[in-house]
């Protein structure tokens, strides 16, 4: 039989200490410095710089795993644009949800137009189930986008008004992308903050549980479960880091 390559090969740390500081950095509001201490205070000396390669190596893979294995996403697909600024110029952070808030896919465009509109809906065709209703806000290049592609001719259109805050579903889904966006300073490079946002978002939901419905004890529960799910996931063996 072959044997599958392990993600980790040719790395100098092992497994354990390479997945935890990936979690670490998609997970919660750290630097990649604020990493590289948090190691170092439990004995491991990595430079910040290879933090950035390990997440931008696995980050992708792991978020991809992430997404395999949560519940199958709903049948309505909340979708919401928002903007952002890249060293001071406009881009349009295009988001889909379902009604459960579970993120199903993320796209960084330049424009607002029927054509991004468009190349944002074939591309959530490819990556989640067709759905049987759209919710958005009143943008008209929704309607005019959904109307061209065949797979969504028959989907309902539902509208709603984003001043009256009933969307609350796709626009609070923006919420944990601005506390990341100010912690960081502000997003720089259109590819790289494709790339960090794209696995942000299966990553730190997978771990972000909904506390206020939970006892501490059924959090406590749940949380292990996550993290021992997150170590078979990244073939991360008994950890050699007091985590």
């Amino acid at each position: 039989m072959k044997k599958t390559k392990s993600l980790f090969r040719g790395h100098r740390f092992p497994a354990s200490i390479i997945s935890c500081a990936v979690r670490w950095y998609f997970r919660f509001n750290l630097s990649l410095r604020d990493i590289e201490e948090l190691l170092l205070e439990r004995g491991v000396e990595v430079t910040y710089e290879t933090i950035r390669c390990w997440c931008d190596k696995f980050g992708a893979a792991f978020a991809r795993r992430a997404k395999a294995v949560r519940r199958k996403p709903c049948s309505t697909w909340h979708l919401d644009e928002v903007f952002v600024r890249l060293r001071g110029e406009p881009y349009v952070l295009w988001r889909a949800v379902d009604e459960h808030g579970a993120e199903l896919d993320v796209l960084l465009q330049k424009h607002r137009d029927k054509a991004a509109a468009k190349r944002f809906l074939k591309r959530l065709l490819r990556s989640a189930p067709q759905p049987r209703k759209i919710v958005t806000d009143q943008l008209r290049s929704y309607p005019a986008a959904k109307a061209d592609i065949t797979e969504l001719a028959g989907v309902k259109h539902v509208f709603v008004k984003a001043a009256a805050r009933v969307n609350n579903r796709a626009e609070n889904s923006h919420q944990p992308t601005r506390r990341r966006e100010r912690a960081m300073n502000g997003f720089r490079e259109p590819v790289r903050t494709q790339a960090f946002l794209s696995s942000f978002g299966p990553i730190r939901r997978d771990f972000a549980l909904p506390r206020h419905q939970m006892n501490a004890n059924a959090h406590r529960n749940a949380l292990k479960q996550r993290l021992a799910a997150w170590q078979r996931w990244t073939a991360a063996k008994s950890a050699s880091l007091a985590i």
